[in-house]
């Protein structure tokens, strides 16, 4: 992905809404790209600090955004597990049933 699509991809991981692909795609690219971290950097300090300035809460933006892309790291390796596991169990399903239909048959 180029610094393009990931750009417009700010709003929605800032909102927690990026698929896994997408999710996966854009902190790969975050990690690697300086201008990109920036940028969500600014969109995080908008979104977040108008917030925080109308409740009257400060915030430390540096920690608060690596938290938020470290819990996004995270979620991504919770749904590439869970993936896997719904994998796992739909070949276990499948060789349960060729067993039942095999002892059927076999009947």
């Amino acid at each position: 992905m180029d610094c393009k699509e990931i750009e417009k991809m700010i709003p929605a991981f800032l909102e927690d809404g990026l698929d896994t692909e997408d999710l996966h795609d854009f902190i790969a690219h975050i990690e690697k790209c300086r201008e990109c971290k920036e940028e969500l950097s600014i969109q995080f300090l908008v979104s977040e600090g108008m917030i925080r300035l109308e409740t009257g809460n400060v915030f430390d933006l540096q920690n608060e955004l690596a938290a938020r892309i470290e819990n996004a790291e995270h979620t991504l390796k919770v749904r590439e597990n869970m993936k896997w596991l719904l994998y796992m169990l739909e070949g276990l399903v499948a060789v349960l049933l060729i067993t039942l239909i095999a002892m059927l048959i076999l009947l």
